[in-house]
């Protein structure tokens, strides 16, 4: 075969599905007007527009979750949808294997870099700018990949196609985590300073909060893999080099900080605040968000509203974040006080009782979701198709409530999708802190997490107070410090679809996943049983034919809603903490390398 018409045939796809190879001769797609492309800092901006489609987090929904920012939390301990996820329950097969498309786009991103000399503006600052968009790309491509699959291989250039050049090793997580951090360090140079959102592209301050992720991501990975003895660890990081990354990930959300310009978001409404945030169309002003993706319900919307504007969506909160959050006075939500609460639904969800973030996140009794239907009563546990919720708890956050939009219509929904927010770099700087020493480091850490808690009115960190030791607590046995800005992090960050990352970071699916499962509000033995608004249309209890799922047996005083027929899952999740924790490597990969990229552990 002519070298020249090589085709990499690594199970990668393009874009459209027409091919399951992708031609090395091929110019990516973009604005190219020339033979010698990027020949104007117009061009290469063309270009790097394709990457704001593929490059960052897209904001949607689907029925049961997922697809999306509010949805993406159903593979977690959160949310949950009325089939038991997947991989959560350890099911996720080899031949479920995907091709890595993500090369399709680091080789987009590689031409562009790897063509800079075609061009007669170089030194400019908007050359500066495009060269640092590219970097920031290229680590966020292979961050994404880190994530799921562990170290792969790092290409910096568009492969020639010369078969040596395609039968290239995976490479180490550390030799990949590296790299990223190297692409971002170069981004962070070059990439101009921003006062706000309002341009919508990648700047200096979202380098850096990328930055703070990916190390704060590894240094806690490697840390708590190695705790547990398991395969998922590099063997050649050191604790020294854990510590190498926790302080780059300090000193990149202390750089951030550093500048002054951005501040949690707050107009002196700690029960309307977090919430707004959230549901806002237009960020572009919002001093909180540094960078955002805007959508347009009149031409390409999203279909949050569509699914969760009734209360349902097919998913619902879990009780194990309802009662993560901690009361108002800032004591951990436990014991007698709890199941009083949740007697009478919706008091345990009331701001005058808890974190007030935990109203704004899941709908109380008497929310109004939409202003051509009566405020939010109870959950709709018989609500049709996806307006069903599963749990009891019905996700509020991320609900347009004031949109003028069409609230039904597919794809005409405009709930932003936030790329990084101030918030985020203040839960990376007091975890890196707590990780380094937490005791050493308490006062900084109370003092970094003020804005959050003074947002909504809630008390500040107090380590001593808010220490949960109770037998049912998955994090009872680690430290004060760093339960503390965990639970902070899991709180003020619900259903935005990082919590997965950080149960896989912290190597604690055995605490959280393994042998749980999902459940729901107090039913028996609460104000929802018999409840008017469900007449004798729940069945429960019989023989066939239950259209509602409980804990416990049929005379037990309490009983909780179940998302699913606990059927064949009596046992719990199955995930395997052994494989679980990374995706597998699809075959034609290894194949096609000849074998030099090995499959991950336990797959």
């Amino acid at each position: 075969m002519n070298k020249n018409i090589l085709l990499l045939c690594l199970g990668l796809t393009l874009g459209s599905g027409l091919s399951s190879c992708f031609d090395l001769n091929k110019e990516p797609e973009g604005t190219l007007s020339t033979t010698k492309p990027f020949a104007s800092t117009g061009e290469m901006q063309n270009y790097l527009n394709m990457f704001y489609e593929s490059g960052l987090r897209t904001q949607g929904f689907s029925a049961g979750g997922g697809a999306g920012i509010a949805g993406d939390d159903v593979m977690s301990d959160n949310m949950t949808s009325s089939a038991v996820n997947t991989r959560l329950d350890g099911r996720f097969s080899l031949s479920n294997a995907a091709s890595l498309t993500t090369y399709v786009h680091i080789r987009d991103v590689n031409y562009l870099l790897t063509n800079l000399e075609n061009t007669t503006e170089k030194g400019s600052a908007r050359y500066n700018q495009c060269v640092g968009e590219a970097y920031y790309f290229r680590a966020w491509y292979y961050y994404t990949l880190l994530t799921s699959y562990g170290g792969v291989t790092w290409l910096s250039e568009p492969l020639d196609p010369v078969v040596e050049r395609l039968q290239l090793p995976r490479h180490s997580r550390l030799e990949l985590t590296d790299s990223i951090l190297a692409d971002l360090d170069r981004a962070i140079g070059l990439l101009g300073e921003q006062q706000s959102a309002a341009s919508m592209r990648v700047h200096r301050d979202v380098a850096r909060a990328l930055k703070s992720e990916v190390a704060l991501f590894e240094a806690t990975w490697e840390r708590y893999h190695k705790a547990k003895g398991d395969a998922f660890a590099d063997p050649q990081v050191t604790e020294e080099k854990i510590k190498g990354y926790l302080t780059q990930a300090l000193e990149a959300a202390k750089a951030v900080v550093a500048r002054g310009v951005w501040k949690v978001y707050s107009a002196g409404q700690p029960t309307e605040d977090y919430r707004q945030l959230f549901q806002t169309t237009d960020l572009s002003s919002n001093p909180e968000v540094l960078w955002y993706k805007r959508y347009d319900g009149n031409e390409v919307g999203n279909n949050v509203n569509r699914y969760l504007n009734q209360g349902g969506g097919g998913i619902g909160l879990t009780a194990s974040l309802v009662d993560d959050y901690l009361t108002r006075d800032g004591r951990p939500f436990v014991g007698a006080e709890r199941l009083e609460a949740k007697k009478t639904f919706g008091t345990e969800l009331q701001p005058t009782l808890r974190d007030p973030r935990l109203a704004q996140t899941v709908c109380t009794p008497g929310q109004r979701l939409r202003p051509d239907q009566p405020a939010y009563e109870v959950p709709p546990l018989l609500g049709a198709s996806y307006h069903q919720n599963m749990t009891g708890y019905s996700l509020l956050k991320h609900v347009q409530i004031d949109y003028t939009g069409n609230l039904d219509a597919e794809y005409k929904g405009a709930t932003p999708a936030i790329q990084f927010r101030y918030a985020d770099i203040l839960l990376n700087y007091a975890e890196a802190l707590v990780e380094l020493d937490g005791a050493m480091h308490a006062a900084e850490v109370i003092k970094i997490l003020h804005p959050l808690r003074a947002r909504v009115g809630m008390p500040d960190v107090d380590f001593d107070r808010e220490y949960n030791t109770e037998a049912d607590y998955p994090f009872r046995s680690l430290n004060k410090y760093v339960q503390a800005v965990r639970r902070e992090r899991r709180v003020e960050q619900a259903c935005e679809g990082r919590r997965f990352r950080d149960i896989a970071r912290w190597a604690a699916a055995e605490e959280l996943i393994v042998g749980k499962r999902a459940v729901g509000a107090l039913f028996v033995g609460s104000n929802l049983k018999g409840h008017p608004r469900y007449g004798n249309r729940l069945v429960y209890d019989a023989a066939t034919g239950n259209n509602l799922f409980l804990t416990g047996k049929a005379g037990d005083s309490y009983r909780y809603i179940l998302p699913s027929n606990p059927a064949g899952h009596e046992a719990g999740w199955g995930f395997n903490p052994k494989r679980d924790y990374l995706l597998p490597i699809n075959l034609e990969i290894i194949s096609a390398t000849g074998g030099k990229w090995t499959q991950n552990p336990g797959w």
